[in-house]
């Protein structure tokens, strides 16, 4: 599958390309999806933004220091780099460790908790990023001027350290949710093929000078994640249904399983990208429901405050 689509200002690293790209602004490099499970579809995804975010990050970097002649210092980036890669794994490992270790409502407990944190952190996520994105890139740019400057190596090294180490200590734990959900194999399968994808990716858009336009790409994902954000809530409830901490109300308000079942092709599908279940209990459905209201009061009041800033 192929994307081409307008070119999104609020999204890390966008002006820096279009700055660098600004004589070819009518070429366009395409993205290719590559074929996988549906299962796999959910971690793909989430592994494509964040490792797509920070290969702008990187890219940003190295650009300013390639403008400031300062490309000398380009392995104190690729340094903090490897090392927020590697605690990133670690994190993953530990997380993982402590979720084996769990049985019975221990286990549930800490699936339930694992899953609602991410759902929170996702979605918070999401909005940061939309209010903050070109904030941030300023922030970033002066920093590595700064860093450059004063030929000050350890300043790139935790400049490219903690950007990018706050993207992977996201996926991680968005990763060990969704393997609660949809099992390990294809969880890392599509986590697999999402970064691998992010740095294809990150590398066409320094190495060619194509633009790419990723407006209503990342629109898209951002969406399906919103949905993914809403099923990971819905799921971490349903496993507190189980532990007895927050009751059912109503084990079961319908059974669709007849219709729709959750371990067919399709149902299968439904659940790794949007929490479906055929046979959701009340508060289950509630807090689903929930999310998607509090979602839009969120969205409405952001939307009405930007709007009132640029009247102003």
């Amino acid at each position: 599958m192929l994307y081409t689509n307008p070119f999104y200002h609020a999204q890390p690293g966008c002006q820096a390309i279009s700055q660098i790209n600004q004589k070819s602004s009518n070429s366009h490099i395409g993205i290719i999806f590559l074929p996988m499970e549906d299962e796999m579809l959910a971690s793909f995804l989430l592994s494509l933004r964040e490792g797509l975010e920070a290969a702008l990050i990187i890219g940003i970097v190295l650009a300013a220091l390639r403008k400031t002649n300062r490309a000398g210092l380009s392995p104190f980036v690729w340094r903090g780099l490897a090392a927020a890669v590697a605690t990133s794994l670690v994190a993953g490992l530990v997380l993982t460790w402590l979720g084996a270790e769990f049985e019975g409502r221990a286990e549930q407990i800490f699936e339930g908790s694992t899953m609602l944190a991410a759902a929170i952190l996702l979605t918070w996520m999401i909005f940061w990023m939309r209010r903050q994105a070109v904030n941030q890139q300023k922030n970033l740019e002066a920093g590595i001027s700064q860093a450059a400057q004063q030929d000050n190596h350890w300043a790139l090294f935790g400049l490219s350290f903690f950007a990018v180490g706050r993207e992977g200590l996201e996926l991680v734990l968005f990763l060990v949710a969704t393997k609660l959900t949809i099992g390990t194999l294809q969880t890392t399968l599509g986590a697999l093929l999402g970064l691998l994808t992010a740095i294809l990716l990150g590398w066409g858009l320094f190495a060619s000078s194509k633009r790419l336009r990723l407006g209503q790409f990342f629109l898209i994902i951002n969406i399906l994640l919103v949905f993914f954000a809403a099923g990971l809530l819905a799921h971490g409830i349903h496993e507190f249904n189980e532990a007895g901490i927050i009751p059912s109300i109503i084990e079961h308000i319908w059974d669709l399983n007849p219709i729709l079942n959750e371990k067919q092709p399709v149902g299968q599908m439904l659940t790794a990208l949007f929490g479906y279940n055929a046979n959701p209990s009340l508060t289950e459905s509630l807090a689903y429901l929930a999310y998607f209201l509090g979602l839009g009061i969120l969205w409405k009041t952001m939307v009405r405050k930007t709007t009132l800033s640029q009247t102003t």
